[in-house]
């Protein structure tokens, strides 16, 4: 496992420094991962259902195979609550398959539970979404096969 604890954080609601990445992430573009830097810091942890990393090149990577593989990808943030310097924010995924029904908007709803540190910049960006409900069911032959599973599982 490659998390450790974040360094001491201020206690002081951090609400300033959450809206500026409300903005960053809801404005997110190909162009402005150049910007990651001025929103993480440089050994950052990222965490979702498929990876797991640490440091801003590798964040960037991620954002990028997003990028490369979805059309129109976008995050449209439904919530966001500051405790100190913790943040949880809600929000909706919405993009585009580019290899399926290009047509089909299509949208995962998750969350994202970040710390600051003392500068401002997040040291820790974990997702929590459920892979199998919000991205598998959606798969043209695997949501066939996923949608049945969790029928069977139900009775």
């Amino acid at each position: 496992m490659i998390f450790s604890p974040p360094n001491p954080t201020p206690t002081r609601p951090l609400r300033a420094e959450a809206a500026r990445v409300v903005d960053f992430f809801e404005t997110l573009t190909p162009a402005s991962l150049d910007r990651l830097a001025a929103y993480y810091t440089p050994q950052a942890y990222f965490k979702d259902p498929f990876n797991e990393v640490r440091g801003i090149a590798a964040i960037r990577a991620i954002f990028t195979h997003m990028y490369d593989t979805l059309e129109q990808p976008r995050f449209v943030v439904t919530g966001c609550l500051v405790d100190g310097a913790q943040c949880f924010l809600t929000w909706d995924f919405e993009f585009r398959f580019r290899n399926f029904d290009r047509r089909q908007l299509q949208t995962v709803r998750g969350g994202s539970h970040l710390t600051f540190n003392a500068e401002g910049l997040l040291d820790v960006h974990r997702d929590y979404w459920d892979a199998a409900e919000e991205l598998y069911e959606k798969l043209p032959l695997l949501g066939r096969l996923m949608r049945w599973l969790k029928q069977r599982a139900r009775q």
